[in-house]
């Protein structure tokens, strides 16, 4: 994703002195300004530091005052793309934010209650140009059906999966070896503290010259004849002026939506959850190489381990749960003892229309926010961060760019939607008011499509730029209850008893190599254990 350095040959030349007021930071001929912290714009000014010319002038404004949300404390591997584009070594992230490996997201009392599943971030087997590897265990349950095998011969998809196997055990170690290792299957992501990762990429981001500006935003000021932004004041009467905007003020949107009015696409009728509550709790053991997301009454509890404390919060709809009720469920639920009061938010699911209009980006929540059920937040917000880094305004804005811009992440969003709202649409659950209303809602028509073939014969087509891997789509849909009426007829080529003696050969060998995985606890001890108070 970030593999490439690409030299910015500027921004569009523009210098202006607002009249009567105080220039801290002026428009050389090329500056980029970015409004908010946290994360988001951290890791904006990180990303964008790595790869500036030497002229290009970059100034972040935050407040103390407002604050960070903090609450995304899980990730998907791509995070380890980003972080070997910055040049920061994994040992050393963990290490500073009190992280942990998470080699999938563990799914409880999703299709119905008292079951679960993994979704783990590694491979399947392996696939062939012919066919896909599950389309082996789909042939291989048929023979179960037919009598021919028992169900211990076949096993469950999970069993095929390294990922999955080690994290049941408690077990972690990176990828290694050849292609043709299972051990080169792993994948994996991190737990991390979000507030001292955006402190670290702060720091590393000041040392390559990005200027931070403490003070509040009041003020957007803009050309009357084209509504493009010129300044930002900021409530001590300060003007920060530039040429491209980048907006990380999170929800607030102060520049994308209360400036330049970009329309917020709404998805609340796919996904009713607009409220959440966070919660750290002290640690109620060593922490398990996984996050998991447990069903419940009107949305669902997630729980991620750490270090140093468990990240624990519950996402619901107000519609169907009263607030104090959902904060009650929080308290009896999370494990261990609070370390906090729970932190509320409120949210509305969708993104802006426009990403990018005129000379402003909208980067993480100003852009738009889709519920933490796979930990997709902080992957968006590089999405988009990489995207403006390969199409920078170097020489002017060019419209056709910016078009091509707001298409691709808005792909990207809907892709994104269609994975969580696979999770809530295939399930057998009933028991509540909320779980009714998503048994029987509209779902969009291309999540339609995708179960409709998959049904077929278990074929997951993928579509282009898709962040979930058909290994994600298949998980997800297997442990929903999603079940293919058949399997690819190719896989019929392989014969019956080499179909049972090879697959029973590779369950035994998953499970023999994750067993001879260090424990996840042994493996921060040796490489990456916080050492601060």
């Amino acid at each position: 994703m970030f593999g490439q350095t690409i030299t910015v040959a500027g921004a569009v030349a523009y210098e202006r002195v607002v009249k009567g007021q105080p220039i801290r930071q002026r428009a050389r001929g090329k500056s980029v300004v970015i409004v908010g912290g946290g994360s988001s714009g951290w890791m904006c000014a990180a990303a964008i530091a790595r790869m500036a010319a030497p002229n290009l002038s970059i100034t972040l404004v935050e407040s103390e005052e407002i604050g960070v949300i903090g609450v995304g404390e899980a990730t998907i591997p791509t995070m380890l793309e980003f972080n070997d584009f910055l040049g920061l070594k994994e040992n050393d992230v963990l290490r500073e934010c009190q992280g942990s490996f998470k080699l999938g997201i563990e799914f409880v009392d999703w299709f119905k209650k008292g079951d679960r599943y993994i979704h783990p971030f590694g491979f399947y087997g392996r696939d062939t140009p012919e066919f896909a590897f599950h389309q082996l265990w789909l042939r291989l349950r048929a023979m179960v059906e037919q009598g021919k095998v028992s169900s211990e011969a076949a096993g469950e998809i999970h069993q095929y999966n390294l990922c999955s196997v080690a994290a049941g055990l408690g077990r972690f170690s990176p990828a290694q070896g050849g292609a043709d290792t299972i051990l080169s299957t792993m994948r994996h992501a991190y737990h991390l503290d979000s507030i001292k990762y955006g402190q670290m990429l702060r720091r590393y981001a000041q040392d390559k010259g990005v200027h931070r500006i403490e003070g509040r935003v009041v003020e957007v000021e803009q050309d009357p004849d084209n509504g493009v932004i010129r300044a930002v004041k900021l409530e001590d009467t300060q003007v920060v002026a530039g040429n491209l905007f980048i907006d990380c003020s999170g929800f607030r949107a102060l520049l994308i939506k209360g400036a330049l009015r970009s329309h917020f696409v709404d998805w609340s009728q796919y996904l009713p959850c607009d409220r959440a509550l966070a919660m750290p709790t002290a640690c109620a053991g060593p922490p398990a190489p996984f996050t998991r997301a447990s069903a419940d009454t009107a949305g669902w509890r997630w729980r991620i381990p750490l270090q140093q404390r468990m990240g624990n919060g519950y996402v619901y709809s107000s519609a169907f749960i009263e607030d104090d009720a959902a904060q009650r469920r929080l308290m009896q639920t999370a494990e261990g003892s609070p370390l906090a009061q729970p932190k509320p938010l409120r949210f509305a699911t969708g993104h802006r229309r426009s990403f990018w209009e005129k000379n402003c980006v909208a980067i993480g929540l100003a852009g738009g926010f889709i519920e933490p059920m796979e930990s997709t937040s902080i992957h968006l917000a590089q999405m988009g961060i990489q995207r403006l880094v390969n199409l920078w305004p170097g020489r002017g804005f060019n419209p056709a760019e910016i078009a091509y811009y707001n298409q691709l992440m808005t792909d990207d969003y809907e892709q994104t939607r269609d994975f969580i709202v696979l999770h809530y649409s295939a399930t057998q659950r009933d028991d509540t008011a909320f779980w009714q209303y998503l048994r029987n809602m509209d779902i969009p028509d291309t999540l339609t499509a995708k179960l409709e073939i998959f049904r077929g014969s278990g074929r997951i087509l993928p579509s282009a730029n898709d962040l979930f891997s058909p290994h994600s789509w298949l998980a997800v849909m297997l442990g929903q209850g999603v079940q293919p009426r058949n399997y690819d007829s190719l896989v019929d080529r392989v014969p019956e008893q080499a179909l049972i003696q090879n697959m029973q050969l590779l369950k035994n060998a998953v499970y023999k190599t994750a067993e001879s995985l260090p424990s996840h606890a042994d493996y921060l001890d040796r490489h990456c254990r916080y050492a601060g108070a």
